[in-house]
Formats: structure tokens, sequence, C-alpha cells
């Protein structure tokens, strides 16, 4: 991995943390305040919700239940006024109304009897054996004296068990009489209780002095009882809702509604927990998609910043190559152009001196120099300085071709004739590197229009490479030419060496621009892929093989005209 300055590691570290934290604040803050408000109103329009729905719930049935006692007391009441003792006798009478109502109402009356004004049942129908019974004592007759009609508290009595009696005042002449009625405390108590609302939720009655007026499938705390409403807590109010915590721990509800014709209390009891059942389970929820949510922040929150510094980091480390690539191609360009300077001052004295041996040349064929000894010596030297001559300005005509820019002219381009060029270009520095330069061109490749400059630069720069790997081992490079059997019309150009081979992994990118495997400073990673651009602009393909340890193979196709085609 490649080292990363000190105070860019610190300057990566605190960015990371600025922007988790600027994530984090962001992303956190809405989504608290945001949740926080709208459960808030949720759970306080859910609770008023709740609330409504029971007060309404157990006002109805309060509603209900008044309707049942006075319907009921009405019928007492109508029995009342059709009694008639000089036209029926009281038994006859009790006995034929009883039926209507059984035939109405089925068991809602359990009896009926007539009470004389001294408390003792003169007359009566009804399962028990209660003719001549005794109520004088009794608070029911007592509060029935003053009252036209009057519905009693739930009590046992003489038959033992509980029931409730509606009690209506008859004024004759001479006397008067109180027609009672037991209601059937079994419907009566099943038509409270039939309100359902949960698990938990129950209706029962209470009196003005807080004792049950019906029975429960449940036993209630003696403290529930007593925490239930008051008359006085009303305040003309239909109904009032409570809310308590009983001597366990557990909260509870409690909503109560006044009677019209009786003084009792309706009241509906109901567990906190149960009541608000679809609210806790709506929090639940919630707070697992905020839970998620927050997870989900964090997630980004640590793993976005690394990857944006990591992003950050290659993009800096790419614009350092750019950077060191650019400062190497000025280096580069700087080069050729001194080159090309060297190349043309060299150039002057050299034609210079070939034409002055040249010179020479002719005026020691002029004079009559026979005799002299050293004329053979002489001959072979002017020689020697023309062929030298002749040889740099050759060697510096070359060089001049490599320093100036490239030139993307079109020309028919004999292949063999630039791979030689190049190759006596390279041989000295292979010679340094201990390698070995070896061609298999075969002559009878067609010429190809493309740009010389072009395809020198691409042989080139193979060559290099191959030069570069062989540097410490040495090694050999073998070029060949041919026509493709494989491509129709093409010349196939071969340069391998047996060098130590490309590893596998890089085979796929030693295309790519700036991948390159040499030291920082030596290659700009822009080689092969200037390379594999100028043959795609031929038409051409190139591909690589390599194996590590054995070498490298290098094969380009480029396309070509027959002859006929290129006369026509």
């Amino acid at each position: 991995m490649e080292h990363v300055p000190e105070d860019r590691h610190i300057f990566y570290q605190v960015l990371t943390r600025k922007i988790t934290m600027l994530i984090v604040i962001v992303s956190f803050f809405p989504m608290l305040l945001t949740t926080g408000i709208l459960f808030s109103r949720f759970n306080g329009a859910y609770a008023d919700k709740v609330r409504a729905h029971i007060s309404e719930l157990v006002q109805k049935h309060t509603q209900n239940i008044d309707t049942f006692l006075a319907e009921k007391t009405g019928n007492i009441r109508f029995m009342a006024q059709n009694f008639n003792p000089r036209q029926q006798s009281a038994e006859a009478f009790l006995k034929q109304n009883l039926a209507l109502l059984k035939k109405e109402y089925g068991d809602v009356f359990t009896d009926v009897g007539l009470v004389d004004d001294k408390g003792i049942q003169f007359a009566y129908e009804g399962p028990f054996n209660l003719k001549n019974a005794d109520y004088s004592s009794a608070q029911w007759f007592l509060m029935a004296q003053d009252q036209s009609v009057y519905i009693s508290d739930v009590f046992a009595g003489l038959r033992g068990h509980p029931h409730f009696i509606i009690a209506v005042h008859l004024q004759g002449q001479d006397s008067h009489y109180i027609l009672r009625s037991t209601i059937n405390f079994g419907a009566f108590n099943s038509l409270v209780e039939n309100i359902h609302l949960g698990k938990t939720g129950m209706a029962f009655i209470v009196n003005a002095r807080g004792s049950l007026q019906t029975q429960t499938h449940v036993d209630l705390l003696p403290e529930v009882i007593q925490s239930v409403p008051k008359p006085k807590d009303f305040n003309d109010k239909a109904t009032v809702f409570i809310k308590k915590e009983d001597n366990t721990g557990r909260e509870y509800v409690c909503v109560a509604a006044m009677f019209k014709n009786i003084d009792w209390m309706m009241v509906f009891h109901q567990d906190l927990d149960d009541a608000f059942r679809d609210l806790q389970s709506t929090k639940w929820l919630t707070l697992s998609i905020f839970t998620l949510g927050c997870i989900a922040i964090v997630f980004v929150a640590f793993a976005l910043p690394r990857n944006i510094v990591h992003l950050l980091s290659s993009a800096d480390k790419k614009s350092e190559v750019m950077n060191r690539q650019v400062v190497e191609s000025g280096k580069l360009a700087t080069i050729g152009e001194l080159a090309a300077g060297i190349a043309h001052e060299i150039n002057n004295p050299v034609a210079i001196m070939v034409e002055e041996a040249g010179w020479i040349e002719d005026l020691l064929e002029e004079e009559d120099l026979k005799q002299c000894e050293n004329l053979d010596e002489f001959t072979r030297a002017l020689r020697q300085i023309n062929t030298q001559g002749r040889r740099c300005k050759e060697i510096t005509h070359k060089l001049l071709s490599f320093a100036r820019k490239t030139d993307s002219t079109i020309n028919d381009v004999q292949v063999n004739d630039s791979i030689r060029e190049i190759v006596s270009l390279t041989g000295q520095m292979a010679r340094y590197n201990n390698v070995i330069i070896e061609t298999r061109l075969n002559e009878g490749i067609p010429y190809i229009r493309i740009s010389p400059s072009e395809l020198q630069q691409v042989i080139l720069n193979l060559i290099n490479n191959a030069i570069d790997a062989m540097e410490k081992t040495g090694g050999t490079i073998s070029i060949e030419t041919k026509i493709s059997h494989i491509e129709n019309k093409h010349l196939v150009i071969v340069i391998q060496d047996n060098g130590p081979g490309i590893p596998r992994d890089n085979l796929a990118r030693i295309f790519d621009p700036f991948f390159t495997t040499k030291p920082v400073g030596k290659g700009t990673g822009l080689g092969l892929s200037i390379c594999y651009g100028i043959i795609e602009k031929m038409n051409g393909k190139i591909d690589v093989q390599s194996e590590v340890g054995a070498g490298t193979k290098f094969r380009i196709w480029i396309p070509f005209q027959e002859i006929e085609e290129q006369t026509t």
C-alpha cells in the first residue's frame, strides 16, 4: 500500500469525523423532532378518541338501561291504574296481568303483589310463597310510602338472593295500596354486562352510596369501587372519565354516567393497557421503525464518509500521479527540444567536415602525389571521415525524427524498414542492459498506409518496455513480421521477450491509462494506453500473452490493401 503523508492522513481523519457528525446531526435531529411531534400529536388524538369512544359507549348503554327501567316502570303504573277491587279480585287481577307481562317481556317480571298501608302483602302472584309477607320494616316499603313510583336498590330480602323492586303507590277512597313487582335480576344484570370492549372492559352499577347493584364476572377490588366518581363530580356533564392505579400498581380507567330515572350510576372499568392496547402497539411499531432508522443513519454516517474520503484519497493520488506525469512530459518535451537543437548544431559541422573531406580527396587526385608514401593512408582516412560523417548525419536525422512532434501524416510505409531503424536506435541501450534484439522480418510483406511516426512510437515503446523488464537479468527480444493467417489482409508484428512476464491480475489492466508497475517517477502509465489508441485508430488490434517467469508476447494486427487495389 502506498504510504500516505502524515499531514494528509490527519486531514482525512478530521474530514471523516466532520462528515460523520454532520450526517448524524442533519439526519437524527429532523427525524427525532418529526417522530416526537407526530407521535405526541397521534398519542393525544388517539387518547381523546379512546376517551370519547368509551364515554359514548357508556352514555348509550346508560340510556338503554334508563329506557328499560322507564318502560318497566310504565308497565307497572299502567297495571296499577287498571286495578279496580270492586270489579275483579286482587289475585285474579295479578294473575292475569303477570301472564300478560310474561307473554310480552318473558322472564323480566318475576312476580307481582299488592301491599296494604301496613306493609302486609295481601295478594301475590309468582313462584314464591309470599302472600301475607310483612314488609312493614323493609326499606323499599318505607321509601315507597312518600313517592308515587319508587325503584329500590338491589337487596336479598326474604327470598335470599339479589333482586330489586318497582313499586307504584295507589290511593283509594278509604285506603291506599302499593303495587310492587320484582324485576328478574339475571335479565337485568345481563343487560348491564352487555357491553364489550377489549379483554378487561366491564360495566357495573353502583348506587349513590357506592354499593354495587349488579354482579361482575371478576371480583372488583374495594378501592376500585370506592374510586368511582361521585354525583357531585359530574357538574352537568354526561360522563366522567378518570384514570387511577390500584394497590397492585396496575392502572385502570373508569367512565361513569348517571341514570335519569333512579339514583344509580353506570360505571365502565377497564385496564389502561387494554384500553390503549392499539396505542401501545403503535408505540412499539414506531420505536422499532425509529430504531431501524437510527441503525441505518449510523451505518451511513460511518460508511459514507469512509467511502467519500477513500474516493478523495484516490483522486488525490491520481492527481499526484498526473502532476508527476505532467512534469515528466515537460521534461521529455524539454529534452526533445534540446535534442533537436543539438542535432541541428551537430549537423552543420558534420556536413562541413564531410564536404571538406570530399574536397581534400579531389585535391589529392589532382596533385601528383603518387610517389607519396602515405597516399594510401590519406585515402583511407578520408573515406573513413566520409563514412563516419554520413553515419553521424544519419544518427542526428533519426534523433530529429523522434524528437519532433508526432507527425500524423499518412504515407505508404514499409514496416520492415521502420523496425530496422528503431532497432538500430535502441541497439546501444539493449547492449548496455545485456539484451539481444533478434529480427525475423518477412521480406514479402506489402506496404501499409499509416503514419510512420505513430508506428515507430508503438514499436519503440514495446521494445523499451521489454528492455526495462529485463534490465537486471538480460535476455532476448525477438521481432517478427508476417502475413496473418487468422485475420484476412492483415499484417502481424510480433514482439516477444523472455523476461520475467506479467502477473495474471495485471494483464487485464495494462492498456488502462495511468496503470503502471514501474517505480514512482520512472513510469507514467500512458505508454501502452497510447499504443492501444494508435493501433485502434489504424483499425488494427493489439493483444498480449504473458506468463510469469516465461516472458511476454505482444501481437499487432494492421490491415493492408492488395497491390492490385493500391494501383487501381
